[in-house]
């Protein structure tokens, strides 16, 4: 794996928020800032493209509509606005929603084109049907604080998974419009291990990545999150819900013992301390952050899902060979160290491109996004 220095991306006038990277066209990368820009980059051309100036607020967060890359949906304040690049000499956008009633942190739209998910600082998500061009569903009371991230599960049609800085982590099924389970990292046993060096952050969950759909056959239905004591998990959020029934089927009676048909103790009563197990915790003690973690992605470049790509507080960004860690406890032996990208500020967001170099894009505290070549 190399690192090399890395190309400068010019076009903001304020700090670049958030980045995304086009599947159907490599190369191609969308940027947001502070001064209500949108920039297209392609990575075969030495300057900016084309730069939307959509408005005079901060753009927290920006995706592309699945399927169609010239429309991108943006996240403004309290607002959301959808774009075709096409028309971008009039700015003016196909559609806008203003739902959210507190800032908007997190913007995703589904693998179906279907629903836009918008995560705001109430602790509210919005599930906007995007056919219709009205409010599907609003998901509240999963969150105390801040909700800070939200994904689309693309193996459960319905459901979407959110983080916050409550340090829970909420899996929804929308259609209902109510959580399945919650995962309370504030609790003894999922904090971090307190390793030597670890920050002492609470646990906030600040980010959240999953597979993508063609992910699946090689990866399990994982989630990663990115903690705020400087931790990146990774959970399989299948094992987490069959635990979850399990423990609720097998409850024992006041007095009385679970047992299986046959008479035997049940089984099922030991997976929930053998699925805590299977979680990944990536902290200091292995090479990790020292600082709360800002964001997380799935690498597409190379085998797609190989990588994790965390950034943090801590001005770094670690690019971990997940896999590994895994195969290394199990063998009780150690894993090699993540490979480490030190910046000069702090990190706001970062994704990876599915090209063989300049596939790291990091947007940092600065309005120069940075291009790395990983491989």
């Amino acid at each position: 794996m190399t690192e090399r220095s890395p190309r400068r991306l010019r076009g903001h006038k304020a700090t670049a928020t958030c980045c995304i990277a086009s599947r159907d066209r490599p190369g191609l990368v969308v940027t947001s800032g502070e001064d209500g820009c949108i920039c297209w980059f392609d990575m075969r051309c030495k300057d900016v493209q084309l730069i939307m100036d959509v408005g005079e607020e901060p753009i927290s967060s920006l995706c592309f509509k699945s399927g169609n890359e010239d429309i991108v949906y943006i996240s403004s304040g309290k607002e959301v606005k959808c774009f075709d690049v096409h028309m971008a000499a009039s700015w003016k956008p196909l559609e806008s929603y203003t739902y959210n009633k507190e800032e908007i942190n997190q913007l995703v739209c589904n693998s179906k084109s279907s629903f836009l998910a918008a995560a705001d600082d109430s602790g509210e998500v919005k599930i906007i049907d995007v056919h219709q061009h009205c409010l599907y569903k609003t998901l509240r009371s999963g969150h105390t604080s801040i909700c800070s991230s939200v994904q689309f599960l693309p193996w459960r049609p319905w459901e979407v998974i959110t983080g916050g800085l409550d340090a829970k982590l909420v899996m929804w099924d929308f259609s209902k419009g109510r959580p399945c389970k919650v995962l309370d990292f504030s609790l003894p046993e999922l904090k971090s291990s307190g390793s030597t060096g670890q920050c002492f952050n609470p646990a906030f969950v600040h980010a959240l990545a999953v597979p993508e759909a063609d992910m699946l056959d090689k990866l399990d239905k994982l989630c990663v999150v990115a903690r705020g004591d400087g931790a990146v998990d990774v959970i399989n959020i299948d094992l987490e819900l069959a635990a979850m029934r399990s423990k609720s089927s097998t409850k024992p009676r006041k007095g009385s013992q679970s047992r299986l048909k046959d008479g035997s103790p049940n089984a099922d009563v030991g997976n929930l301390d053998q699925n805590r197990k299977q979680r990944l915790h990536l902290d200091y003690s292995l090479g990790g952050h020292t600082a709360a973690v800002s964001c997380v992605a799935f690498s597409l470049f190379g085998e797609r899902g190989k990588f994790i790509i965390s950034g943090g507080n801590d001005k770094s960004v670690k690019v971990w060979d997940w896999s590994t860690y895994l195969d290394a406890r199990e063998a009780n032996g150690n894993s090699e160290p993540p490979l480490n990208i030190n910046l000069s500020k702090k990190v706001n967001w970062l994704c990876t491109t599915p090209t063989e170099s300049e596939n790291l894009v990091i947007c940092d505290t600065t309005k120069v996004v940075k291009v790395y070549s990983i491989s």
